[in-house]
């Protein structure tokens, strides 16, 4: 048996501050601006916004919890709670996105005028403060389910604010009622675009699905290539979180006497090469019965 117990989690505590504190204060200016303006797509980017807020503080209570110490009846700690919280973020902008569309849907039919230069004004706040919120998130989005979803959420954010003070010129400058309704749709498609890899990848995530960035086939071909590996079977590859993943396989040898660094190489290159953090490795002998030789070949 072999493991790498290296649990650090990058504390992104001030990046999660910030961003919130930030976005609640933009909230509350962009829906009460809109309901002044009568423009829907402020108040639909307002409501985007806040549920933007909700998944961070989900986010950021999962990336939290994960970081508690394990226990005997929670061997693994808190850390399935990241990817719990992906799942419900994405779920919730999907909620979010339906109530939006059906709003939007109503203002064909009932056009009304909106007061271009106030979302104007309001949108192009939210553009500064959604881009400067993606950049905190900017340096984690790489390794981190949970920081990816903030950082591609309030980057679609700063753009989708921009396509609002796109649509305040219009308005103002061609009277166009039904630009208002229309942005708030464009809001929506691109929302759902973005959202739906968030919700596949966190689906995955909580039914044990070997994340995409690891290649079971590579890490297959890795073990066969030793000499003294016959075969491989019950190999296993599952997220124990949004930044941690797990391994298990049994290696069937032709050998009675191994080299006592092998098992400690292999663990080793299956971390380094491979991101697996948890490598359980069971050793059986071809040449006889399936024993179990986990205290012959300890890891030095």
């Amino acid at each position: 048996m072999s493991h790498n117990h290296s649990h650090e989690i990058t504390s992104h505590n001030r990046s999660f501050a910030i961003g919130i504190a930030l976005n609640v204060i933009f909230v509350v200016i962009e829906f009460g601006y809109g309901i002044l303006a009568d423009s829907l797509a402020l108040m639909a980017d307002a409501g985007h916004n806040l549920s933007d807020v909700v998944g961070l503080l989900l986010a950021w209570g999962a990336a939290v919890l994960a970081t508690k110490a394990a226990t005997e009846k929670r061997t693994y700690g808190f850390r399935k709670a990241t990817i719990i919280a992906s799942l419900a973020s994405a779920i919730l902008l999907f909620v979010a996105l339906g109530g939006i569309a059906w709003e939007a849907i109503g203002r064909f039919a009932h056009p009304k005028p909106v007061e271009g230069m106030t979302v104007i004004v309001v949108a192009a706040i939210g553009v500064v403060i959604n881009t400067l919120t993606a950049l905190l998130f900017a340096k984690g989005q790489k390794d981190d389910l949970n920081i990816r979803g903030a950082f591609l959420h309030m980057s679609a954010d700063a753009g989708i604010s921009l396509g609002v003070v796109v649509a305040g010129i219009l308005m103002m400058v061609n009277g166009w009622l039904w630009i208002d309704p229309i942005v708030s749709l464009a809001i929506v498609a691109i929302i759902f675009i973005g959202t739906w890899g968030l919700l596949q990848d966190s689906f995955n995530y909580a039914i044990d699905a070997v994340p995409k960035r690891i290649d079971i086939g590579e890490i297959s071909q890795y073990m066969l290539s030793f000499d003294c590996v016959d075969h491989i079977h019950d190999l296993h590859v599952w997220p124990l979180s949004t930044t941690e993943v797990a391994l298990t396989v049994h290696l069937v040898v032709n050998s009675h006497s191994l080299d006592n660094r092998f098992l400690w190489t292999l663990q080793h290159h299956l971390h380094d090469q491979f991101g697996i953090e948890h490598a359980t490795i069971q050793v059986e002998n071809s040449m006889g019965e399936n024993n179990c030789m986990l205290d012959q070949y300890k890891c030095s």
